[in-house]
């Protein structure tokens, strides 16, 4: 809003001039009379009305509606797009982990509102990109001739890779134990204040937070308007696949969901469920696939990711963590029901089990749902 001088506020009032004296003899001065009871009635009108016009002329009409929304629309940061956009933010993550159609909108939101101007001149567009950040990731991806960061479509596409790549590099930290927290949270972090920073601390450090935090509260109103889309493919829901038991028995002795961790003492969420497994026990591959990570990290320890490729879309992995040994390599294809080495209690452990874990488009989800009930 434009600042706006502000006048000095006096009232000026004029006093009738002083009488002069009368002498002996002279006749008497003829007597003033005051103004009309008419006058006194309207003069603080036209004042307060003279002073209105001028204020307005000062700063301007700043009750008109805004240009860019309908009338009668309210006023929320779904109306800075229209679904025309959501094809694009589909396709600046079909391939992506962790970074959905609506996280995108919302992290663009919180950018610049969806508006180009306003930008300085070294922070370009609807992305606020700048010229060696186009460079790497611009293109001209609505084939209209020209790759610029003021094409909205191009933005959209070129913060889409941005972010996906951020996501691989979080991903990849968090499968050995680097980094913990939910993915979208440590990529929005990476985004705010880069790679290194969130992987020396662990997770979202401070200064990312509330960064991560402004973009979340824009997520809801963004998975409306995608929900709108007719174009939105159905969600894989939890147990829509079976998967074979990654020990002989389910006997859980810590579940998925908020806990105190044992050793730590961090109230956080464990992202797995724990298996009662006696040193040595055969750990196998819930589902076949490819194995993403093996090897050892300071708080799982000997630790296996094996990716299971797209289930409707969805990309799917389980891990197996605190083993004893590993029977696998990165890279190596598994069958269902392949041995990924044997129980233990390596890492941050209190004795052997095994941590399983079951990770839906990078989002942790609780295993129990995904498991057969007779093995």
């Amino acid at each position: 809003m434009q600042n706006v001088p502000k006048g000095d506020g006096v009232e000026k009032t004029v006093s009738p001039s002083s009488t002069a004296s009368t002498t002996a003899g002279a006749a008497a001065p003829r007597r003033r009379r005051g103004p009309g009871a008419c006058l006194l009635v309207v003069l603080p009108g036209v004042v307060t009305l003279g002073a209105v016009f001028a204020f307005v002329s000062l700063v301007g009409d700043d009750t008109a509606a805004p240009q860019d929304r309908a009338p009668g629309q309210a006023e929320s940061a779904v109306s800075n797009v229209d679904g025309s956009y959501v094809p694009w933010l589909r396709r600046a993550t079909a391939d992506c982990t962790g970074v959905t159609p609506a996280l995108l909108a919302a992290h663009i939101d919180q950018l610049s509102g969806w508006q180009s101007d306003g930008a300085s001149l070294s922070e370009r567009g609807i992305a606020r990109f700048t010229d060696a950040g186009w460079k790497k990731w611009g293109r001209d991806d609505d084939g209209n001739g020209t790759s610029t960061p003021l094409d909205r479509v191009d933005a959209i596409m070129a913060l889409g890779r941005q972010d996906c790549d951020l996501s691989k590099r979080m991903t990849a930290l968090r499968t050995k134990g680097a980094v913990n927290g939910d993915l979208a949270d440590l990529t929005l972090a990476a985004y705010a204040v880069g790679v290194d920073e969130v992987a020396e601390a662990g997770k979202v450090p401070a200064s990312a937070r509330l960064f991560v935090t402004e973009v979340k509260q824009r997520l809801p109103q963004y998975s409306a308007l995608v929900r709108r889309n007719p174009e939105q493919e159905a969600g894989v829901q939890a147990g829509s696949t079976r998967l074979q038991h990654p020990v002989v028995t389910l006997s859980v002795t810590s579940p998925f969901g908020s806990r105190k961790h044992p050793l730590t003492g961090v109230t956080k969420l464990h992202t797995g469920v724990d298996f009662d497994a006696p040193q040595g026990a055969q750990v196998s591959a819930a589902w076949g696939g490819v194995v993403e990570f093996a090897g050892m990290t300071p708080a799982y320890g000997y630790r296996v990711v094996i990716d299971h490729g797209t289930i409707q879309g969805k990309r799917l992995q389980t891990t197996y963590s605190h083993l004893s040994a590993l029977q696998v390599s990165a890279g190596q294809s598994l069958a269902t029901g392949q041995a990924v080495g044997p129980a233990g209690s390596t890492g941050l452990s209190t004795g052997p089990h095994l941590h399983f874990e079951v990770l839906l488009d990078g989002q942790y989800t609780d295993p129990m749902a995904w498991l057969t009930d007779g093995g």
